[in-house]
């Protein structure tokens, strides 16, 4: 017996075209809700049966969880991505450190070699966003906000494929992070970031790498210390 997919309807597939685009643009970020099923509904001009096809699709795919009684989130930004997701949900907290270590350490000394201004106008715009983060107390906006200033330094790298697989990494390495702050935000578990910055825009590529490895070391060894 051959066991065959569903059949999607065209107009089904128009609209996960649709919300893909959305979640991969940005629009909706990772661990956003996405708009209500009768948002939706009024916002793309089709029937209830089509968005829901498409966002159990999406859902399917790993981009979208659903969760009954609070609404539908942004997962992953792609397929690869909600994959990675799964596959490392549960992967020794160590070995992801070791992981991110590896990639944004040779991510920043990239950046030193071959940052833009944009590039450090855009360092500089995430990094002061990540301070006022951490000062706002919510443990969730920080998490979001130090993650994308490690983004903007593997995109200052100029490695698209880095990027792409740093990128499909993404959830993964904010559970890192969500792990290693805690729920609250105390102050010993601070980690300042500015000298990555300060050794991208010096163009010390060594110092870069050193400074990206010493912050994740360092949040690593806390999360040791507490265990």
């Amino acid at each position: 017996m051959t066991l065959s997919s569903p059949r999607r309807t065209p107009l089904a597939d128009q609209v996960i075209a649709q919300l893909r685009a959305q979640i991969t643009s940005g629009e909706w970020p990772v661990g956003s809700r996405i708009p209500t099923e009768s948002a939706l509904v009024e916002q793309l001009g089709v029937a209830r049966n089509t968005v829901r096809e498409a966002v159990r699709a999406l859902a399917h795919n790993g981009l979208l969880d659903i969760r009954q009684g609070s609404g539908t989130y942004v997962l992953a930004t792609s397929e690869l991505a909600g994959v990675m997701h799964r596959r490392f949900a549960d992967a020794d907290p160590e070995q992801v450190a070791e992981l991110r270590s590896l990639l944004e350490a040779s991510a920043a000394a990239l950046a030193a070699e071959r940052r833009t201004e944009r590039d450090l106008a855009l360092l500089e715009t995430t990094l002061s966003r990540r301070e006022e983060a951490w000062f706002g107390g919510d443990a969730e906006v920080f998490v979001q906000a130090d993650a994308a200033f490690h983004q903007a330094v593997v995109a200052a790298a100029h490695n698209d494929v880095l990027a792409t697989l740093y990128a499909d990494l993404g959830e993964v390495t904010r559970e890192h992070l969500r792990q290693d702050i805690g729920p609250v935000l105390s102050p010993e578990r601070y980690i300042a970031h500015d000298r990555i910055l300060v050794a991208i825009r010096d163009g010390d590529a060594a110092a870069a790498a050193t400074q990206s490895s010493t912050v994740i070391g360092a949040c690593s060894r806390l999360e040791a210390a507490e265990h």
